[in-house]
């Protein structure tokens, strides 16, 4: 379905009844990234698969501020109201994470429990932040002037993705399939807008989140595993699940595992909510 939220037609699949889950995928991606749990989990769930703004089916505008990730985060507000849920819980990966951790900072009373897979709450001081933004304009101007194969051929080569390298080709194949499906405004934009360095930092606000919170990274993703541990440190109510020799994305790696260990924390808090404890 088309949900407009603020001028822009997002792309919404929902399937299941039950408890809403709404699950936002990474940069280059799309909702078809959680295609492989919709079968079990929406047994259970309600999931709400939405293509953020300047992926997927939903729009790319030209205007890169619309991309900012509290303007996504407000966009996401919408469409839950719009479905009609008082609160939902929230999976994220990556970009997903940031977009997912941001719109729980802003709208907690909006959140049950949190899943952030390879996910980080921003760079803390305002001299990374500004580098950060020089980096992703760069590489914004480089999608533009070489095109979206060419983007897609430097990204999926980057060391974030190493791990990926031992997939069966036709997975492989079809995650580059889905990449190649975005287009040039909405990835550069999304840089822009959305990216690590636009964003603001949640560091401070960590302590504040008294939701239940997952964390999953990879072993072989030292970077976001060291966050993961430096946001444990901080978060009150917070789990951390490390998978051995996967990377960054780890749904991809180990789909059957990751699968098992989100519905696992996600039945144990609503079990323990309904019996108040």
């Amino acid at each position: 379905m088309k949900i407009i939220s603020n001028g822009v037609a997002y792309a919404v699949n929902v399937h299941g009844e039950g408890e809403p889950l709404l699950m936002l995928h990474g940069f280059t991606g799309s909702s078809s990234t959680w295609d492989f749990l919709i079968g079990e989990t929406s047994q259970h769930f309600q999931l709400i698969l939405v293509d953020s703004i300047g992926h997927g089916g939903t729009e790319s505008p030209e205007d890169a501020e619309r991309y900012q990730i509290e303007k996504s985060a407000e966009d996401l507000w919408n469409i839950i109201e719009y479905l009609g849920h008082k609160s939902v819980h929230l999976l994220g990966y990556s970009m997903g994470g940031r977009l997912g951790l941001t719109f729980a900072c802003i709208y907690p009373e909006k959140v049950k429990t949190l899943i952030l897979e390879s996910t980080s709450p921003g760079l803390r001081t305002a001299e990374e932040r500004e580098a950060r933004k020089l980096q992703d304009s760069k590489l914004a101007e480089r999608i533009k002037k070489d095109g979206l194969e060419a983007f897609v051929d430097y990204w999926e080569n980057t060391p974030l993705f190493s791990s990926q390298k031992i997939l069966p080709i036709n997975k492989r194949k079809s995650i580059r399939s889905g990449r190649l499906e975005n287009s040039v405004t909405g990835l550069s934009n999304s840089l822009l807008g959305m990216g690590t360095g636009s964003q603001p930092s949640w560091w401070s606000q960590l302590k504040e989140l008294d939701k239940p919170v997952l964390l999953i990274t990879g072993e072989a993703d030292k970077k976001f595993s060291d966050i993961g541990y430096a946001m444990k440190e901080v978060l009150p109510y917070c789990e951390l699940q490390i998978f051995k020799g996967a990377g960054h994305a780890l749904h991809v790696e180990e789909p059957e595992k990751f699968g098992k260990i989100i519905s696992e924390f996600l039945s144990k808090h609503i079990r323990r909510r309904k019996h108040g404890n």
